[in-house]
C-alpha cells in the first residue's frame, strides 16, 4: 500500500473513532476497500455546498444583494420561497428519474454544475445588475440554483447511503459542518474589517467563492468510487401525489400539522425582511453585512441544543414554543425600528434580533421534523414527508408573494407586525395538535 493510502486510512480512523477502516456496515463489500477515500471527498463536497449555501443565502445575503441593487422591496418576499420550494417541489418527480441510473452521482454532478453557473450569473449581477430588470435576474439566477438545489440533494442522500457505513454518515456531516461553519465565521469577520466601504464587489466576490465551492462539490462528488446499485422500485410520481392528497383528507391529524407548518412559515419569511431592515436603518456597507454573517453563523451553532432534547420530549410544544418566539422576534424588529434615537440606525440591535430568529427558526424546523416522523408510521413515513414537503413548497411561493405584495405596501417594519400575527396563530395552532411522543 502505497504512503499517501496509509496515511489516508490512518487520518480516517482518527477522524471516525474507527480501528480499522475496513469496518462497514450497510453498504456493498465493493464500496468497502474505497470507503477512507470516499469518506474524504465526501467531506471536501459537503463543505463546498455548506460554504456556498451560506454565502449566498437566501435570508441573509440575497436581501442585502437585493437592497445594493435597488430591486422593489416586494421582490425580497420571493427569496426565500423561491430558495426552499426550488428544492422541494422537484424532489417527489426527480427521486424516481435518479432511481432509474444505476449511478446517481453524475445526477449529483449536474446539480452541483448548474449551481456554480447559477452563483457565477449571480456574482456578475451584484456589479451590473439594477433596479427591476436586476431584481428580476436575480430571481430568475435564484429558481435556477433552487431547482439544482434539489436534484443534488436527492442524489447526494442516495449516494452517501451506498459509499459511507452507517454510524459514520453523522461524523461526516459534524466535521464538515463544523469546517462549513468555521470559514463562514472567518468570511463575516473579514468583512466586519472593511467597515464602511460599499458593498457591491464584495457581494461579487461571495458569490464567486461560492460559484467555485458548488464546483468543488461537483469535482469530488465526480470522483467518487460508486458501486452500481439497483434500478427497480422508481416511483411513479403521479401516483405518490393522489395517493397522498386522499391521505390529507382522511387523515385529520396530518391535515392540522400542516396547516401548523404552513403558519410557522412566518419565521422562514421574517428572516430576509429582518435582514433588510438592517440594511435599510444602518446603510449597505460591508461591515454591517459582516456582522450579520457572524451573528447568524453563532446562532446556528448554538440553535440545536437548544431544542434537541426539547423536541424528543414533545415536538409539538417546541412548534409552539418556536411561533411564540418567532411573534417576540418580529415585534421587536417593528419596534426597533420604529422607536427614534441614533442607536435603531445602528446595525447592531437588528443582529440580535436576527440572531434570536435563527434560534428560533431552528426550533421550528426541529419541532416539526420530529413530530411529523413520530406521527407517521413506517410504511406511511416516507410519503408523509414527501407530500408535507411538496405542500410546505406550494404554500411557500403562496405566502411569499403575498408577503411581498404586503411589504411593498405597508412597508418592512409594519410587515413584521403582519408576520408576528401569523406566527402567534402558528403558535395557537400547534399547541392543539396531539402528542405524538
Amino acid at each position: 500500500m502505497a504512503a499517501p493510502e496509509i496515511s489516508q486510512s490512518r487520518l480516517y480512523e482518527w477522524l471516525t473513532g474507527d480501528e480499522d477502516s475496513r469496518m462497514c456496515k450497510d453498504i456493498p463489500d465493493a464500496a468497502c476497500d474505497e470507503q477512507p477515500r470516499n469518506f474524504f471527498l465526501h467531506l471536501l463536497a459537503s463543505l463546498g455546498n455548506k460554504l456556498a449555501d451560506e454565502l449566498s443565502s437566501a435570508r441573509l445575503v440575497l436581501p442585502w444583494l437585493m437592497g445594493v441593487i435597488g430591486a422593489p422591496l416586494w421582490m425580497v418576499g420571493l427569496l426565500v420561497p423561491i430558495r426552499e420550494a426550488g428544492a422541494l417541489l422537484p424532489q417527489l418527480f426527480v427521486a424516481g428519474f435518479i432511481r432509474l441510473k444505476p449511478e446517481r452521482k453524475w445526477a449529483w454532478v449536474v446539480g452541483g454544475l448548474l449551481q456554480a453557473v447559477a452563483a457565477a450569473a449571480l456574482a456578475l449581477l451584484a456589479l451590473f445588475g439594477s433596479g427591476s430588470v436586476g431584481g428580476s435576474l436575480v430571481l430568475a439566477a435564484l429558481v435556477a440554483l433552487s431547482l439544482a438545489r434539489g436534484i443534488s440533494s436527492v442524489a447526494t442522500k442516495d449516494v452517501l447511503g451506498k459509499t459511507i457505513s452507517k454510524q459514520r454518515r453523522g461524523t461526516l456531516m459534524g466535521w464538515s459542518g463544523s469546517v462549513a461553519g468555521a470559514v463562514t465565521l472567518i468570511a463575516g469577520a473579514v468583512l466586519m474589517l472593511f467597515g464602511d466601504r460599499p458593498g457591491e464587489l464584495a457581494l461579487a466576490v461571495l458569490m464567486a467563492i461560492a460559484a467555485l465551492a458548488w464546483a468543488l462539490n461537483a469535482l469530488c462528488a465526480a470522483r467518487i468510487k460508486e458501486t452500481p446499485g439497483a434500478v427497480e422500485g422508481g416511483e411513479n410520481a403521479w401516483e405518490s401525489i393522489k395517493l397522498g392528497l386522499r391521505l390529507l383528507r382522511d387523515d385529520r391529524a396530518f391535515l392540522h400539522f400542516n396547516l401548523s407548518r404552513a403558519l410557522l412559515l412566518a419565521s422562514a419569511l421574517a428572516l430576509p425582511y429582518v435582514a433588510l431592515l438592517s440594511q435599510q436603518q444602518s446603510g449597505t456597507e460591508l461591515g454591517g453585512l459582516g456582522v450579520m454573517i457572524v451573528v447568524s453563523g453563532l446562532a446556528g451553532m448554538v440553535a440545536s441544543p437548544v431544542w434537541g432534547k426539547r423536541a424528543d420530549a414533545s415536538s409539538r410544544r417546541v412548534m409552539r414554543d418556536a411561533g411564540l418566539g418567532a411573534t417576540l422576534c418580529c415585534l421587536l424588529a417593528a419596534a426597533i425600528a420604529w422607536l427614534p434615537g441614533t442607536w435603531s440606525q445602528t446595525v447592531w440591535p437588528y443582529a440580535l434580533v436576527y440572531a434570536l430568529l435563527v434560534i428560533i427558526h431552528a426550533g421550528v424546523r426541529l419541532g416539526r421534523k420530529t413530530y411529523i416522523v413520530d406521527m407517521a408510521g413506517s410504511d406511511k413515513r416516507a410519503l408523509y414527508v414527501a407530500l408535507s414537503n411538496t405542500l410546505t413548497g406550494v404554500l411557500m411561493l403562496a405566502v411569499g408573494g403575498a408577503v411581498g405584495a404586503l411589504a411593498q405596501w405597508l412597508g418592512t417594519a409594519a410587515l413584521m407586525v403582519v408576520l408576528a400575527l401569523m406566527a402567534l396563530a402558528a403558535a395557537a395552532s400547534a399547541n392543539r395538535l396531539p402528542e405524538v411522543e
